[in-house]
């Protein structure tokens, strides 16, 4: 089964209900993508940083790109909730695949 990471941040507190069954994202970047192998090797996974209505930013998870994929406009106007159910059905779908 495939490791997938969560980001844990520190730094940012843990969101209330209200942020994250009810706060929209208004945008979304995907950090850059690994280099090919081998010299990606220890380049870090592409991660998912939503911006909110409330101007907070939160990086909400990493993936491996060989085996699913994310445009940023997937994301807007779904709640971190939505955004990480997106992330599941993906990843469920690759590895019954």
């Amino acid at each position: 089964m495939a490791a997938h990471h969560f980001s844990n941040d520190q730094q940012q507190p843990t969101p209330t209900p209200y942020q994250y069954n009810i706060m929209k994202i208004t945008s979304a970047i995907i950090t850059p993508m690994p280099r090919p192998m081998p010299h990606g090797m220890f380049d870090p996974m592409p991660e998912v940083i939503a911006t909110f209505e409330d101007g907070s930013t939160k990086t909400l998870f990493s993936f491996y790109p060989d085996e699913i994929s994310f445009q940023a406009s997937e994301f807007i106007g779904l709640t971190e909730a939505e955004a990480r159910s997106l992330f599941h059905r993906k990843d469920v779908s690759y590895l019954k695949s």
